[in-house]
Formats: structure tokens, C-alpha cells, sequence
């Protein structure tokens, strides 16, 4: 009877919602990322577990994840030359209470600045107008973002006084159809919640690029992280690697709990594929795994 009763009560519980559960990037030497990622950003260390073809580190911040994956095959690492406007681009924006001392704390771990200090969107701009960001890139490459909103902007969370770093708002990713785009995370969910139309001397201090002129748009589930696709009006995008590995340091992934994740596995051409979910890749490449609840 107690059995019966279980199982009732399973058959009719609420599916859990579907939501951004981590980011993940892949790093060449896991202990040296853990560090920075903990020291630098205050990252918490949830702990590593081994998984097929390589070891995974589990960190947080605030109520959001991100995972560290080193992979047991060495891909390819990202260049030098990397920048905001390539398809494969892909970065995690991280809210911070008080910007200058943020900037100033993670400048002494071994950064390398895009930005050569944080900038102040204008007020003309009524999506992002004083909207504090800089952009930089961790020690293997892999591009990060401080940001800082005034009163009237960003989550009720993203205003609390402490700690300094506060939690992940989104992950911002390359993309050279907005539309096109649209129309894929709309499949897997998520909803357009807003726009903005960024240039100007900000703007190109911002990224490191003259000329820049980017197209956003916000998508996500009712939770944090969201996603922002960068649609770079211009300069024109450089074309992403169509070679680029799962073991390619380039190669993020957006990780989606999604209760109907084996049905979406069902529609889409996967790169990879298990009982419990599978990834895909996006119009642009990047890299999506739905995980099943």
C-alpha cells in the first residue's frame, strides 16, 4: 500500500522547471583554473568526480555553475588572436558589487585584459545605459565578464551589498543570425526577455575592437543564467572552425536540465548522445547538452 501511495504522489509531482544548470569550459590544467576561478572570482569548490573521457570540477557562485572539464585528449588551445566578434565566441558575465574593487582584486591573477578598464555604458542607450562592464580572459583564454548594475536594472539579487562577486547572470555567446538563433533556444524553452543596440567609444574600449556595433538579445529561463546572443553588426564576423572538437579549449557548453530533453535529443543532429541526454550544437556551433531532470 505504502508503495502505491509513492508512486502516486511520483506519477503527479510537478515536473521540475527547465533551467540553465552550469557552464562548462574545457581547461588544459584543471588545478591551476580551480585556483584562479576560487582566488580571483571567489568562486566556491563543490568538488570533481571522474566522468568518460576526462575528470570534471564542480564550482559555484552564488546560486549558479559553472564546471571546469579537462579532457583526457588535448585539444586545440585558443589563440591569441581570439575576440569577441568570432562565431565560436563564448563568455559568462559575472555580477559584482562594487566594480573598481573587483577590477582591481582579479588584475592580480594572471589575466590578460581586453578591456584596459572597466566602461560605463551611456545613458543614451535605455537597455544598458549605466551598466559598468569590462571584459577580460582567465589564464587559458577562455573570455569572462565583470558587471556591475545601476539601481533600476538587473535582478533584485544582482543589487545586494556583499560579497564582491555575486553570481553568474548570463553566458553571452557569438551568433550571425539572431533570428535563426531565436528560433532554436525558443525550442529548448527559453524566452526572449529583452534587446539592446550597443556602440560608441564604450562599446569599442569594452570589446578591444574599433568600429564595434553589436546587436543583443536576452533569452533565458525564469532563473539565472540566461543567454545573450552578440550579433556583431559590425566589423563582420570571423568565420568559427568548422574542425572545432569537443576537446577544443573553445569548446563551451551551455548545460540545460530539461524534462523533455530526450524528446528535443529525438529532433536535433547531435554531436554526442547518451540515455540520459545528449549535446547539440547550436546554428552557430556552440555547444548545448540537455541533460534529462
Amino acid at each position: 500500500m505504502i508503495h502505491l501511495i509513492v508512486a502516486a504522489l511520483l506519477s503527479n509531482a510537478t515536473p521540475a522547471p527547465a533551467r540553465v544548470a552550469a557552464v562548462e569550459i574545457v581547461v588544459r590544467d584543471l588545478d591551476a583554473e580551480r585556483r584562479f576561478y576560487t582566488q580571483a572570482l571567489g568562486f566556491r569548490d563543490l568538488g570533481g568526480e571522474r566522468v568518460e573521457g576526462g575528470r570534471v570540477e564542480h564550482l559555484a557562485l552564488g546560486n549558479e555553475r559553472y564546471d571546469l572539464l579537462r579532457d583526457d585528449i588535448d585539444g586545440l588551445v585558443i589563440p591569441a588572436t581570439a575576440k569577441s566578434t568570432d562565431r565560436d565566441f563564448q563568455h559568462i558575465a559575472i555580477i559584482v558589487s562594487d566594480m573598481q574593487t573587483a577590477w582591481n582584486h582579479v588584475s592580480h591573477y594572471g589575466i590578460r585584459k581586453v578591456s584596459a578598464a572597466p566602461q560605463v555604458l551611456p545613458a543614451w542607450n535605455p537597455a544598458a545605459g549605466g551598466i559598468a562592464a569590462v571584459y577580460f580572459r582567465d589564464p587559458e583564454g577562455h573570455p569572462l565578464e565583470l558587471l556591475h548594475f545601476p539601481p533600476g536594472k538587473g535582478a533584485p539579487q544582482w543589487h545586494a551589498p556583499s560579497p564582491l562577486f555575486l553570481g553568474i547572470d548570463h553566458t553571452a555567446i557569438g551568433v550571425a543570425d539572431t533570428a535563426a538563433s531565436t528560433r532554436f533556444y525558443e525550442a529548448l524553452g527559453l524566452s526572449v526577455r529583452g534587446h539592446s543596440n550597443n556602440y560608441g567609444i564604450e562599446q569599442e574600449r569594452l570589446s578591444g575592437i574599433p568600429g564595434a556595433h553589436v546587436q543583443i538579445t536576452a533569452v533565458r529561463f525564469d532563473s539565472a543564467p540566461g543567454i545573450e546572443f552578440l550579433h556583431y553588426v559590425t566589423p563582420a564576423f570571423a568565420q568559427p572552425r568548422e574542425s572545432a572538437s569537443l576537446d577544443d579549449l573553445v569548446a563551451t557548453r551551455t548545460v540545460i536540465v530539461e524534462p523533455n530533453a530526450g524528446v528535443l535529443c529525438a529532433k536535433h543532429a547531435t554531436a554526442a548522445s547518451w540515455a540520459a541526454g545528449c549535446i547539440v550544437r547550436d546554428p552557430d556551433g556552440h555547444l548545448v547538452e540537455l541533460r534529462a531532470p
